[in-house]
């Protein structure tokens, strides 16, 4: 396998979002296993003990603000993803306790020592999948669903694995009933990937590898993007963008500095 950086467009990238990279490297915690690697602060006074459930209006202004946040906050304006950031409402994809929270701007705890992960990154490494409506998408680390629902508001095609069974399940259920019921989920290991439903245009890695896993690399279909944070566990890892052009030649390219959690193999 022959993979190398890119002299020029990577570092554009690296460089256009330095100021973010600083801010990011203790938010971007996702749910593939378990820790919360910290989060960013909240508007004031939201997490209040005891506040009042807020009612839809509140929470579509909060999803509106989230999404102006990500759009001039951090800069990103592909309208395409930030339609499907406002469409989906994130508060369904968190414990009804932090219901509050679901549209600060960091990630936050879903059970089973996962965490949902920050508004922008979920915007960002969507973005660099370069979707398409007809695209075929594996997503590796569902957590709650949310990541898939993004995904879901953008092509029909989207397949995602979740290595703990009763995140997989309660993900199918959440997604169905809120009408992402061409969503597939599956209970596995997703360092294997989905070799049946193979070859993908895109996949996203919601979890820090020590390298990318060679199965998923195998299953990106030539001309595809894949999204992965690598790196050793409990260390700052750089999120990638790997290409597979037409001949299968793989080509990375750095993106930002992150801190996910690591990707597991044990069945849960």
């Amino acid at each position: 396998m022959n993979m190398r950086g890119s002299s020029l467009r990577g570092a554009r990238e690296t460089a256009t979002r330095l100021t973010v990279c600083l801010c990011l490297l203790a938010v971007a915690a996702a749910g593939c296993s378990s820790g919360d690697n910290g989060s960013a602060g909240a508007p004031s006074g939201s997490g209040a003990p005891g506040a009042a459930r807020p009612g839809e209006s509140t929470l579509a202004a909060r999803r509106e603000a989230m999404v102006r946040n990500i759009e001039r906050g951090y800069g990103l304006s592909d309208k395409t993803v930030l339609a499907a950031m406002r469409a989906v409402p994130r508060h369904e994809f968190v414990p009804p306790k932090l219901r509050r929270l679901a549209y600060a701007d960091g990630p936050l705890p879903i059970g089973e020592g996962q965490t949902i992960s920050q508004p922008y990154i979920v915007a960002e490494m969507t973005r660099q999948l370069h979707l398409k409506s007809d695209s075929r998408v594996l997503e590796v680390g569902t957590g709650s669903g949310y990541q898939a629902a993004v995904l879901a508001e953008i092509t029909p095609h989207v397949f995602t694995i979740e290595i703990v069974k009763s995140l997989a399940d309660s993900a199918a259920r959440r997604l169905a009933r809120l009408g992402y019921d061409t969503v597939a989920v599956r209970h596995g290991d997703g360092y294997a990937g989905w070799k049946a439903r193979a070859p993908f245009d895109a996949i996203v890695v919601t979890c820090g590898a020590a390298e990318p896993p060679k199965p998923l690399i195998d299953q990106l279909a030539p001309g595809g993007r894949m999204v992965i944070p690598v790196g050793e566990a409990g260390s700052v890892q750089q999120l990638q963008v790997i290409e597979k052009d037409a001949d299968g030649k793989v080509t990375v390219y750095p993106l930002m500095a992150v801190r996910f959690v690591p990707l597991t193999r044990e069945l849960r």
